[in-house]
C-alpha cells in the first residue's frame, strides 16, 4: 500500500519519500513493540521520539492488528494529499484485515490493538512534523560562479529543497563524519582532471549499450515507485523471499528507512555544500556540445554527492547486517512497466548498481557516485554502532 501511495502522490521531491519510509517504519516497530523479543530493543534509538502510549498490561495484543491500526492511520497522516481513491484504499485494506483477523480473535481484542496502534502512529506523525523538512523549500539563492551549480535544461527548475540537509535524523549521531571529501577542483583546460572526470560521462553517453540503458532506466525510479519506494519494494521481496517473521520484518522496515532518510541528509549538506555544476552544464557550456542530453532527466539539484548512490548504500549495508548474504536476488520492482527484472548476487551489488546507472544516466561524474557510496555507508555504519552491534 505504502508503495502504491509513493508511486501515485505528486508535488513531492523524489528524496522526500525518505521521511514515508522511515516515520512508516518506526511507527511499525513501536506499534508491535510490547511483543518484541529483547534483542530487538537496541534497534528503537530514536532521535527525541516522544508520546509513546504507554501498552495496556492486560490487553493481551493481536500484533497483526496493532501493525494493521498502526499503518493506516500513518499513512493517511503521510499522505494527507493522496486521491480519493488512494484513501479508499488505504480504508478498504484495514476494513479487509480487521474482518480477516475477526475469524480468530474477538472482536474486543482486535479493537484494542488497532487502538494501540493508532495511538503509536499519532506520536510519531507528531514527532515527524518537528523534523526541519517544512524548511527545506524556503527562499534560496544559489551562489553563481565557475564551477557552480545553476538550473539545467530543459527544464531550468529552480534548486530543490536546499535545506534538507538540515533536517533532524531520525537516529542520533547517523550523519556524524559522513561528508565527503571536496570533489575535484574545477578547471576548464581539457588536460584537467576535472574535464577528463566529464569528458568520460559524455563518451559513455555516445556508446551506451543495451543493458547499460536498461540499468539507467530501471534506478530512473521516477516516473515509478520513487528512490525510496524502490528500496522498500526490494525489501518487501525480500521479506517474503526470507519468509520473514513479524519481528524481524519491522525492524528491517524501520532500520532501512532510517537510513536511507538520514544518508539524504548527508547527501542533501554536501550537496548544498559544494554546490558543483552538473553534468549537462559543463558538457554543453565548456565542452561546446551544445545539443547533449543526459540519457534521463538531471534532478534540479547540485551535483556532489549521489543522491542515490547514498541511499542505496545505505539501504544494502543495513539489509546485508540484518539478513546475511542474499544470494541471488531478482528484483521485480518494474515489472508492472514492462521493464525485465534484474539479477544481483549481494545487496552490495544492488547498491552498487544503482550508483553507477547514474554514471549510464548521464547525470553523474563517476567520483560523485563513489562518493556516495562511501557516504552512505557511513551513515549505516553509524547506525549499528549507535546500537551497539559490530
Amino acid at each position: 500500500m505504502q508503495i502504491r501511495l509513493m508511486k501515485n502522490t505528486t508535488g513531492v521531491p523524489n528524496q522526500a519519500f525518505s521521511r514515508h519510509y522511515a516515520y512508516a517504519g518506526i511507527t511499525a516497530v513501536e506499534a508491535v513493540a510490547p511483543g518484541l523479543p529483547a534483542y530487538t530493543h537496541q534497534y528503537r534509538r530514536w532521535n527525541g521520539l516522544s508520546g509513546l502510549p504507554a501498552p495496556d498490561q492486560s490487553a493481551h495484543y493481536y500484533f497483526p492488528a496493532n501493525i494493521n491500526g498502526a499503518m493506516a492511520a500513518i499513512n493517511r497522516s503521510l499522505f494527507p494529499n493522496a486521491s480519493s481513491a488512494d484513501k479508499a484504499a488505504i480504508d478498504s485494506l484495514e476494513s479487509a484485515l480487521h474482518t480477516e483477523f475477526l475469524g480468530t480473535q474477538s472482536q474486543t481484542r482486535i479493537i484494542k490493538s488497532s487502538e494501540f496502534g493508532k495511538a503509536v502512529a499519532a506520536a510519531v506523525f507528531n514527532w515527524a512534523e518537528t523534523d526541519g523538512y517544512k524548511n527545506a523549500s524556503n527562499p534560496y539563492t544559489p551562489p553563481t560562479g565557475p564551477g557552480l551549480w545553476k538550473p539545467t535544461p530543459p527544464v531550468q527548475a529552480a534548486a530543490s529543497t536546499p535545506y534538507w540537509g538540515n533536517n533532524r535524523p531520525v537516529i542520533t549521531g547517523s550523519t556524524d563524519n559522513t561528508q565527503p571529501p571536496a570533489p575535484l577542483s574545477y578547471s576548464t583546460d581539457p588536460a584537467s582532471p576535472f574535464f577528463q572526470m566529464v569528458k568520460k560521462v559524455y563518451d559513455v553517453s555516445q556508446t551506451l549499450t543495451t543493458d547499460q540503458m536498461a540499468m539507467a532506466a530501471f534506478w530512473r525510479d521516477v516516473p515509478g515507485v520513487t528512490s525510496p519506494g524502490h528500496w522498500l519494494s526490494i525489501l518487501q521481496q525480500v521479506i517474503r523471499k526470507k519468509d520473514t517473521r513479524l519481528d524481524k520484518a519491522v525492524i528491517a522496515y524501520a532500520t532501512t528507512g532510517a537510513a536511507i532518510n538520514d544518508a539524504l541528509i548527508s547527501c542533501w549538506k554536501a550537496k548544498y555544500h559544494y554546490n558543483l555544476v552538473r553534468p549537462i552544464t559543463y558538457i554543453r557550456d565548456v565542452m561546446g556540445h551544445s545539443g547533449w542530453n543526459s540519457y534521463i532527466g538531471t534532478p534540479p539539484h547540485p551535483e556532489y554527492s549521489s543522491a542515490h548512490s547514498s541511499l542505496s548504500a545505505a539501504a544494502a549495508v543495513v539489509l546485508e547486517k540484518l539478513f546475511g548474504n542474499i544470494g541471488s536476488f531478482t528484483d521485480h520492482t518494474y515489472d508492472y512497466m514492462g521493464m525485465a527484472p534484474r539479477t544481483y548476487n549481494s545487496f552490495k551489488a544492488i547498491g552498487e548498481e544503482a550508483a553507477l546507472s547514474r554514471l549510464y544516466g548521464g547525470i553523474h561524474y563517476l567520483p560523485t557516485a563513489e562518493a556516495g557510496l562511501v557516504q552512505g555507508r557511513k551513515v549505516a555504519d553509524n547506525i549499528f554502532r549507535r546500537q551497539g552491534n559490530k
